[in-house]
């Protein structure tokens, strides 16, 4: 029986992964195919992000357009956070659809189904599979097919920290890889990005947590390799969502709406400018907002603003003007290294909802150099060890090569197969080169 298992380490940088910082993933870079130009999505987002690889699509298409987001209910732009337990479901009654495309657990459920454990926010785990055909288990609620919770005693409870990681790893070898053995398993560690968003990078409490994350990579692994030593043909996958940057100030995009005069108070719904990290999302009413050109002079001459993206250029960030959203922003960033000497800071949109934005810490969501840096690594058939591949891959690139590895077709999507024999045009180097 051919089975994918995907390894996520929310919110870790390429450049961090080293002897120095994770020894076990420098190690394990021997055994797997590296890929050196791996980058995420728009915005650089949990949320997000976990919806392009549970669909292998871009915002655009799966429809899950950012952390936060803008919904038209009742004919009025109304801000939604998308991390809430309920806000699939709401959007699904809403809009029509929860995600506009199939899941990986749609696609696999007739052939050995989809177990994900999850310990990021609710909505990023349950944008694996809104529609309830596998199983997700998460600390907010855990669902088996038809969104039916599971029983009491097969809840996940554990807490958003090292500790909480540990246990649900734990867990996911033993009830996933060693027992149930689905076609897909997927495990989402909270951390490093928990405590990324609440120390300096680079700081002590920062790499000690790498460290513990690290760990638990390495005991995936070896689980991993005991089920394929008896046998098994596992394609793993590890790797992270997106990087981080240090936040060096906080902008609020709405004060700055109504000094322009283009937005009349703060609770006023005819433009939203809704913070996701280091990025904003623009939703303008058509019919009560103000002209878009207008607001296109005050995004273009705002020194705080690094990229803008306006109605017919956000299919260039996998975008699209649907659903009010009329702009796309990516903050100013630069590469001014932190206190610690990691590289890489970003203004930060602030957040509504009364979220905290933590100055000196780690942000994302943006198109910086560095949150736009996971990493990837793929051990299994059709990838070679201890290469180094240099052409493009990306976010979207995971759901068809999970299902290229178990022989099932993955037309519909943005993203490609990422097994050697679909990318016969990439170049690769040893990782010793």
């Amino acid at each position: 029986m051919k089975r994918v298992v995907i390894i996520i380490l929310d919110g870790l940088r390429r450049d961090l992964v080293s002897p120095a910082t994770t020894p076990h993933l420098a190690g394990f870079a021997a055994q797997a195919e590296w890929f050196e130009d791996y980058r995420t999505v728009f915005p650089s987002c949990t949320r997000v992000v976990s919806a392009s690889v549970a669909t292998g699509c871009t915002p655009a298409r799966h429809g899950l357009q950012g952390n936060s987001v803008a919904l038209i209910e009742a004919g009025r732009l109304v801000l939604r956070d998308a991390g809430d337990p309920q806000f699939l479901q709401h959007k699904r009654r809403v809009t029509g659809s929860s995600l506009q495309v199939p899941t990986l657990a749609e696609r696999v459920k007739t052939v050995g189904g989809q177990i994900v454990f999850s310990n990021v926010s609710p909505g990023a785990a349950y944008a694996h599979d809104p529609d309830g055909h596998g199983f997700v288990y998460h600390r907010a609620g855990s669902f088996g097919p038809g969104r039916i919770e599971v029983a009491a005693g097969d809840r996940l409870d554990v807490t958003l920290d090292s500790r909480g990681d540990a246990s649900m790893t734990a867990r996911f070898i033993d009830d996933v890889l060693v027992r149930r053995r689905p076609a897909v398993g997927v495990l989402w560690l909270g951390e490093p990005d928990h405590i990324q968003h609440n120390a300096p990078l680079g700081s002590p409490d920062h790499l000690a947590v790498l460290a513990e994350a690290d760990r638990r990579a390495a005991e995936v692994i070896a689980a991993v390799e005991r089920q394929r030593d008896q046998g098994e043909d596992i394609l793993l996958l590890i790797g992270s969502d997106h990087g981080h940057q240090t936040v060096e100030d906080i902008v609020d995009i709405d004060a700055a709406l109504i000094t322009a005069g283009l937005k009349a108070n703060h609770a006023s719904d005819e433009i939203l400018a809704i913070s996701n990290g280091t990025s904003a999302l623009i939703y303008v009413d058509s019919q009560r907002g103000p002209p878009l050109q207008n607001v296109r002079s005050f995004l273009e001459r705002s020194d705080w603003a690094g990229q803008v993206f306006g109605p017919d250029e956000l299919d260039r960030v996998g975008q699209a003007h649907t659903g009010g959203l009329a702009f796309a922003v990516s903050m100013r960033s630069s590469d001014v290294p932190n206190r610690f000497g990691i590289r890489g800071s970003s203004l930060a949109a602030k957040p509504a909802l009364g979220k905290p934005d933590r100055l000196g810490c780690g942000q994302h969501g943006g198109l910086g150099t560095y949150e736009q840096a996971p990493f990837l690594m793929a051990w299994g058939k059709g990838f070679r060890p201890g290469q180094i591949r240099t052409s493009p891959a990306r976010v979207t690139d995971i759901a068809p090569t999970v299902l290229s590895h178990l022989g099932l077709a993955c037309t519909g999507m943005d993203g490609e197969a990422l097994q050697q024999a679909a990318a016969l045009r990439s170049e690769t180097r040893a990782m010793t080169a």
